[in-house]
């Protein structure tokens, strides 16, 4: 089957972006993740509990995607189908960012609750 040319501009902006994603994580892994054992020292690691860059990130692609969907959704009430190339790209950029930014929504969440566990355990034994 073939790909419409607004396939295939949108898997090149999403191979772009995650090329840039992909950039960015080891120097932040590098810089402020603290390991111990290969596994993440939660104790010793500040990152999780503050804004970081992948905060920023994700609340750029997260505004990128709702404007995507409104465009689509804009296009769509004109009464254009999915032969058209901007249908075909909004389509694909709205499904793609969506699940990326709920993924790391869901591992956000994770590693801060992670976190604040590490930093309060000392806290709760001392109560005991």
């Amino acid at each position: 089957m073939f790909m419409g040319i607004g396939w295939i501009v949108s898997l090149i902006v999403i191979v772009l972006i995650t090329t840039l994603i992909v950039v960015i994580m080891p120097s932040m892994d590098r810089k402020y993740i603290v390991r111990k054992n290969r596994k993440i020292d939660y104790k010793k690691t500040t990152i999780f509990l503050r804004w970081n860059v992948f905060d920023t990130l994700t609340l750029i692609i997260a505004i990128y995607t709702i404007i995507c969907v409104q465009v689509l959704n804009l296009l769509l009430s004109f009464n254009q189908s999915v032969e058209n190339p901007y249908v075909q790209f909004f389509t694909n950029q709205s499904q793609v960012w969506v699940l990326v930014t709920i993924l790391y929504l869901f591992s956000r969440v994770s590693v801060t609750l992670k976190s604040i566990k590490a930093h309060w355990e000392d806290e709760l034994n001392e109560k005991q």
